[in-house]
């Protein structure tokens, strides 16, 4: 429990820090998987669009501070890989 003035306002900044990032993890959560669902279902070209939005949503979330940066870097490398597999599949076929 905090006894300080200080300390009563940082409670109350961590609290407001807390509900920005939380809804900003949860977009970035929804677009990569929305990204993902594209690239498995087969459209590879609405699925570039997804993971184009999803990258987008991650590098801000780096740049605010949300998430560290070696996070949204490992998340866009393992979302841009799926897509590239996905686009070489219909020229192996």
């Amino acid at each position: 429990m905090p006894n300080t003035k200080s300390a009563k306002k940082q409670v109350r900044v961590n609290q407001r820090k807390q509900l920005r990032n939380k809804s900003i993890r949860s977009q970035n959560k929804t677009l990569v998987r929305k990204a993902e669902e594209l690239v498995f279902s087969g459209r590879v070209k609405e699925a570039e669009g997804g993971v184009t939005a999803a990258v987008r949503s991650l590098d801000k979330a780096a740049e605010k501070g949300v998430i560290h940066p070696n996070n949204a870097a490992r998340r866009k490398s393992r979302l841009m890989k799926k897509l590239n597999q996905a686009k070489a599949e219909p020229a192996a076929e």
